[in-house]
């Protein structure tokens, strides 16, 4: 059983438990759990398994597999699933009664359980939050010592914050409530800037209403900025082009093309010449297709395959404070091109952020101080990504971002305890009350927490 390799979505973090779990019922958790010998430490818990981090590794360990992927209930203002269920498949049985996440996020292997208890992005809306364990109310882990606990919003609200940002470290989830809302219209529509005229408009674009993502091109001095806002008013049929074409781009056909001329194209400047066209026209498609007055915000909600091939692509993540975020973007575009400059690398995708509203609903919420905007290299990995994303990791802490657990690559834990300060012992002294004997606990997060 020791040969066992496990990878996450991507590919590219290579796990090696002894035993690896299906967990179709509570019942198979708590043998797993309370069955030492059978199963040895670490245990671990995932679903799509499509972090870009080690979390979820178990490494001479217990590796479970949740299969219980049930809708339990939906009504007029929740949703129960097992922990298993995708975003997708839920936000598909929401639309058909006439519901739909406040967090529509893009990745739709998202399962339950890790929204439960691990980070998310997603551009806020105006008076909302952008993490989609925000709006988690509610959870059911077994314990390491095979007991069950129940966690909700309304009875524990600063275990229900920890809880959030626990990555599986304090039980292993298998039921979730998420509070839901009416199916709304929303108009979408995207913008072109040169980098100069969007922090020149950045203040006015900030108070006017719209969540924003961006899409960054370090390379072209450009930032294509997406701007969503609810519709209530809108009439007609909705519009499911719109973002049909963009998932296609952006979750198919972009990587694919980004892997294809790495593979092809040995020359740099002629393969990132192609790259930098290809960008051009994905800012013409987003301008001119990706953009109407009635769509839903599901329809934005992709459909990854579960097992990944060579459309996939991958990413990182550092949030900075809103004031701080003009130095920072623009110190980021000198980066890129320095960078590319004197090592020779870049991406051969592009880079995307997203502006996510202040939010203290998870202990460790990389907005818990103010409302906050990213910077996120994407790529399909290749050659000289781990180095870019170690000097990326430390240009994003010098100027004090905070990355995610599962969504930073390369992450250490300097850099994560210069971000979160004393937060990340609240939840090691927590972690350590709920599993005194560290049968939850991977190699990953042991030099952060103990």
């Amino acid at each position: 059983m020791a040969d066992i390799t496990v990878t996450n979505w991507f590919g590219n973090i290579v796990s090696h438990p002894q035993v690896v779990v299906d967990a179709n019922s509570v019942e198979d958790i708590i043998a797993v759990v309370k069955d030492t010998v059978h199963y040895p430490s670490p245990v671990r818990a995932v679903g799509s398994n499509h972090s870009t981090s080690p979390c979820g590794t178990a490494d001479g360990g217990t590796l479970i597999r949740m299969k219980m992927d049930q809708l339990l209930s939906i009504g007029p203002e929740t949703l129960v699933a097992q922990a298993g269920a995708t975003h997708l498949h839920m936000a598909k049985a929401l639309r058909e009664k006439g519901y739909q996440f406040y967090v529509n996020t893009e990745i739709g292997s998202l399962t339950a359980g890790s929204a439960a208890c691990a980070g998310t992005k997603d551009a806020s809306f105006e008076g909302e939050y952008g993490q989609v364990g925000s709006y988690i109310i509610g959870v059911k882990m077994v314990l390491a010592n095979g007991s069950l606990l129940e966690v909700t919003e309304a009875a524990q609200p600063d275990l229900m914050k920890i809880v959030r940002s626990s990555y599986g470290l304090l039980g292993v989830v298998y039921e979730v409530t998420y509070k839901i809302r009416p199916l709304v219209p929303m108009a979408v529509h995207h913008t072109t800037y040169s980098l100069a005229d969007f922090l020149k408009e950045l203040p006015s674009l900030q108070a006017s209403g719209y969540s924003m993502m961006y899409y960054m091109f370090p390379f072209a001095d450009k930032i294509t900025v997406e701007f969503r806002k609810y519709n209530p008013s809108a009439t007609g049929e909705a519009n499911c082009t719109a973002w049909a074409i963009r998932n296609h781009i952006w979750g198919t056909s972009g990587p694919k093309f980004g892997h294809d001329i790495e593979q092809n194209i040995a020359i740099p400047s002629i393969r990132y010449g192609i790259v930098d066209a290809f960008n051009a026209s994905w800012r013409l498609t987003l301008e001119n297709i990706v953009s109407s007055d009635y769509t839903h915000a599901p329809d934005q909600i992709i459909d990854y395959p579960p097992v990944s091939d060579d459309h996939r692509y991958t990413f990182s993540l550092f949030a900075f404070r809103e004031e701080n975020f003009p130095a920072a973007i623009t110190d980021f575009y000198k980066f890129c091109n320095d960078y590319y400059q004197q090592k020779g690398y870049r991406s051969n995708l592009l880079y995307v952020g997203y502006r996510i509203a202040a939010d203290q609903q998870s202990l460790l919420s990389y907005s818990y101080h103010g409302t906050v905007m990213t910077l996120d290299p994407v790529s399909t990995a290749n050659p000289g990504w781990d180095e870019y994303l170690t000097a990326y990791n430390q240009f994003c802490s010098d100027r004090d971002g905070v990355p995610l657990f599962n969504q930073t690559a390369n992450l250490t834990p300097a850099i994560m305890k210069k971000a979160v300060g004393d937060r990340l012992q609240v939840l090691g002294e927590t972690r350590k009350k709920y599993d005194p004997d560290d049968r939850l606990l991977n190699q990953f997060f042991k030099p952060f927490l103990v």
